[in-house]
């Protein structure tokens, strides 16, 4: 991987774990649409330690998916 696309995608990706984190500290509802928004946030970041980018930056678009959907169909407030 082009070393500039890498220093750019672990950005936005620990950008979106910020996110995500401060999105999911406001949410309460549905137990299970908030473990696997948790578990997405941790997979993440096991990726980004390990320096698979690409899978990091999966898991937390998932993560943020996990939330937005949640929200729309009224399973988590936030």
């Amino acid at each position: 991987m082009n070393e500039d696309i890498a220093v750019e995608l672990r950005a936005e990706t620990e950008k979106w774990l910020v996110r995500a984190d401060e999105r999911l500290s406001r949410c309460m509802g549905d137990d299970r649409f908030l473990s696997n928004i948790k578990a997405y946030i941790s997979d993440s970041r096991y990726f980004l330690e390990r320096g698979d980018l690409i899978r990091a930056f999966e898991a937390v678009i998932w993560a943020w998916a996990w939330l937005e959907i949640g929200e729309e169909l009224g399973r988590i407030k936030g």
